[in-house]
């Protein structure tokens, strides 16, 4: 238990760091793709040139986020156990559905394009987000509790920041915001999972630290 408390941590700043920093260097490798206007999972698509080492690093993320579990529990269970299983749900869905899920399921590089990976695709990406929204706000919750009140006022503005740029990035491929800033979807949609994971960053920087 005290091997998987304390790797959980170091695994958990791999999989928020990893994210965003990993789709920052495949883009460089696929010169069809812009990173401003089209999301992280069209790296994945059938005619990537990087699909192969995407797909894989994206079931390796679900991995990391599975195995910070332990870390997390132990860390906020003396708080509040049922928040602390809440926030333990919602992380195994983003897990499997937004992260492992894709590895599997590819979108296709224009939605126009519908099949049935990419609809399996589409379905698990929506649940895992959407939950994952409310992770800023666990950990505030949490934090305040636990007398963090610096991490729970952090936490709060990057849940209300995630909240901003989520819905920015839900309307960027509505046809009335075509050619408009509002269509930069993949812009919007890095925003926002640097907001969702900055909080679980810090913990994991704090616990690492300590």
């Amino acid at each position: 238990m005290e091997f998987l408390v304390l790797y959980g941590w170091y695994a958990l700043l791999i999989a928020v760091i990893g994210d965003l920093l990993f789709s920052t260097i495949l883009s460089c490798f696929y010169k069809d793709y812009n990173s401003i206007k089209m999301s992280i999972s069209v790296l994945g698509n059938p005619q990537s040139p990087v699909k192969l080492p995407f797909n894989c690093w994206m079931f390796l993320e679900g991995f990391f986020f599975l195995f910070s579990l332990p870390a997390l529990y132990n860390h906020y269970r003396s708080v509040s156990v049922w928040m602390t299983i809440v926030l333990m749900i919602i992380i195994t869905v983003f897990a499997v559905g937004a992260c492992i899920f894709t590895a599997f399921f590819s979108v296709n590089k224009t939605k126009s394009e519908s099949t049935t990976s990419s609809k399996i695709h589409g379905v698990g990406s929506v649940i895992g987000f959407t939950l994952f929204l409310f992770v800023p706000l666990l950990i505030a919750l949490l934090s305040f509790i636990n007398g963090e009140m610096l991490i729970g006022v952090i936490s709060v503005i990057c849940f209300v920041l995630a909240i901003t740029f989520f819905s920015l990035f839900v309307m960027s491929d509505k046809e009335k915001f075509a050619d408009t800033i509002i269509s930069s979807e993949g812009l919007w949609q890095r925003f926002n999972l640097i907001f969702m994971y900055l909080p679980l960053a810090i913990i994991s920087v704090k616990n690492i630290v300590i």
